[in-house]
């Protein structure tokens, strides 16, 4: 709150939370305030209770998803990322299932997925064993990256004809025609560079999309 009303045309952006730290008190307060990005990154890591347990996450999937629930109440079309992890010590098919369940119930907006890797010295190198294959890490790995790509772009089409606010990042890496920036819901966007620079608040109205990028004209 004291951030974001220091000025009310800074755009502030809330990066991250565990999940088991969060109250509807984050979700109400990014409401109240317009220059708060309606995007929070969630890390949800697995979709498997008994996973999530093993990982010491001190959450349960219906935590998380109530969390979700959450956002959504409180702030409608807040765009929703995260991190997960798959092959997980003793990740079953099970397991794994509720993960592609769980990111098809959100359907997060992006992800940063990778698969598990032990690492030296943490609780699971220590106490368990890294046991699930790598070729069906590899395979899990493939398979949410798909999904994630599917959803993502399902919901980058919802864009499709709306006009966003864009905050002017700089020149795209693939036309110097064109500016990139990011609009309310962490979004990046392309379009015709004309007169703006850096720091500029533009509206854009979307006319297509990819999986990760938004595209439009200057309104």
């Amino acid at each position: 709150k004291r951030v974001a009303a220091i000025n009310t045309k800074l755009r502030i952006r809330f990066a991250t939370s565990h999940p088991k730290d969060i109250t509807d008190n984050l979700p109400k307060t990014i409401a109240d305030f317009p220059n708060i990005c309606r995007s929070i990154h969630l890390p949800l890591q697995s979709g498997s209770t008994r996973i999530l347990q093993l990982m010491n996450r001190k959450y349960t999937r219906e935590d998380y998803m109530h969390r979700v629930e959450s956002f959504r109440r409180y702030i409608p079309g807040c765009a929703v990322s995260t991190d997960i992890i798959c092959g997980f010590c003793s990740e079953t098919d099970k397991d794994f299932d509720f993960t592609c369940s769980l990111m098809e119930w959100v359907g997060f907006d992006y992800a940063y997925m990778f698969k598990y890797s032990e690492r030296p010295g943490t609780p699971a190198a220590g106490k368990l064993n890294d046991d699930v294959p790598d070729e069906v890490k590899a395979a899990r790995l493939k398979q949410i990256i798909d999904l994630q790509q599917k959803l993502s772009l399902a919901s980058n089409k919802k864009d499709i004809g709306k006009i966003t606010e864009v905050l002017v990042e700089g020149i795209s890496k693939r036309s110097d025609e064109h500016l990139v920036g990011r609009n309310i819901q962490n979004k990046v966007v392309i379009f015709p560079r004309q007169r703006f620079k850096p720091g500029d608040y533009v509206n854009i109205r979307i006319n297509r999309c990819t999986s990760a990028t938004l595209f439009g004209d200057c309104e």
